[in-house]
């Protein structure tokens, strides 16, 4: 038997921890500078006086930093087939250099392909919050995850 989690291992309504990553100034502003070039994810002293309050980090870049959380959390030992994608991504709080991010996975629903039986449709909400408790993004989609036996 496989040590991989199938889609039979995730039970609607279950949370999972998915760890921390600790965003640092400067991959905030070399994502900026390649991705996302506004100031307010470059300079410092200007983002300072923007409505965001400090140099922060581009919703993007938070994606990004979500996703490594995830394949480190659960994909990367997860029968993964894939996803169709996302259906909703909200940056909710900007995320500040120095902060330090838990992602949070939770499964919202499932149900098995009926063209594809060997294939599970796992709807999920992926949180990352600040050592505080507050949400700084919340995404929800699909992960296409393998049917231990169809």
């Amino acid at each position: 038997m496989s040590d991989l989690f199938h889609y039979e291992d995730f039970i609607v309504g279950e949370s999972r921890d998915l760890g921390a990553y600790e965003v640092t100034a400067a991959e905030i502003k070399s994502f900026a500078r390649e991705f996302d070039p506004q100031f307010f994810h470059l300079d410092e002293e200007q983002a300072r006086s923007s409505v965001l309050g400090g140099l922060s980090a581009s919703g993007w870049h938070t994606c990004g930093i979500l996703m490594r959380l995830m394949v480190d959390g659960y994909l990367g030992k997860t029968a993964g087939m894939g996803s169709p994608g996302l259906d909703e991504v909200k940056w909710l709080k900007p995320v500040y250099a120095g902060e330090t991010l838990r992602g949070r996975m939770t499964v919202l629903a499932k149900r098995q392909s009926r063209s594809r039986p060997e294939m599970g449709l796992v709807t999920m909400k992926w949180e990352a919050l600040s050592a505080a408790g507050e949400v700084k993004i919340d995404m929800t989609g699909i992960n296409l995850i393998k049917v231990r036996a169809p």
